[in-house]
């Protein structure tokens, strides 16, 4: 009988569990969708705003690629680079992005330079030791009520967007969806800390909405780099003459 009450407590304890788990799930705000930026009172949001609170360190970084790059106009998107956390939240050019949210991770696809990020729930996320430093970094995220709060550490060192961070940084977002005129507003704040290339941590707010029945298109950006390859190729060959000799 004692084996018996046992067994029927455990499995009580797992409907328990498991059911919480699917009732967290069901009433978590459904993010899914195609979100563009905010137009309205106040605005979108996360451009503009107060300068980062770099360090010493972090100055003379930012300084010596600014020098090497600002005489030529180069820059990581004219080579097809996406900008990388928190830059393409806050910024990607204004263009829209997308959310495709299942229970165990919610992927977010920027439309600029299609870059994506995934953020990853429960037995989905993989030991630290596993994780490979990214531009947009490795984020996981939990509910907390209808807010969702991701935390994204495995950062790469950038200089080359406005908001430059070491490989240290750790961003924390927390979404919450609203509705204003029958529309719904998705809004975002993020706090960066940074041991070493800030001197506190550094806060902003973007906020989206969304678009019924939108769709992303696709940033073509490598194609038409390997047409100017075909055209510098052919230019070549033509300026070789017949069977590769000189004219």
């Amino acid at each position: 009988m004692f084996k018996t009450l046992t067994a029927c407590l455990r499995y009580a304890s797992v409907t328990v569990l498991l059911t919480g788990t699917a009732w967290a799930q069901a009433e978590a705000p459904d993010f899914t969708g195609v979100w563009t930026n905010y137009r309205g009172p106040g605005g979108g949001g996360g451009r503009g705003g107060p300068a980062l609170p770099l360090t010493a360190e972090a100055q003379a970084k930012v300084a010596d690629y600014q020098s090497l790059v600002s005489p030529t106009g180069e820059t990581p998107g004219g080579h097809c680079l996406g900008t990388g956390m928190p830059g393409s939240m806050l910024g990607s050019g204004g263009y829209p992005m997308e959310i495709i949210q299942r229970p165990d991770q919610i992927t977010i696809i920027y439309e600029a330079h299609n870059e994506i990020r995934r953020v990853y729930f429960g037995e989905r996320i993989i030991p630290e030791s596993d994780r490979f430093p990214e531009r947009n970094g490795y984020s996981t995220g939990r509910w907390e009520g209808d807010t969702l709060v991701v935390d994204t550490t495995q950062l790469r060192e950038q200089v080359d967007q406005r908001y430059a961070h070491s490989d240290q940084a750790r961003i924390v977002e927390r979404y919450t969806m609203s509705e204003e005129d029958g529309r719904k507003v998705l809004t975002a704040e993020m706090t960066m800390t940074d041991p070493v290339f800030l001197t506190e941590p550094f806060s902003a707010v973007k906020r989206w909405s969304i678009v019924p029945n939108g769709f992303l298109m696709t940033y073509e950006c490598n194609e038409p780099n390997w047409h100017r390859v075909l055209d510098e190729l052919r230019a070549e060959r033509d300026s070789a003459g017949p069977e590769g000799t000189q004219p």
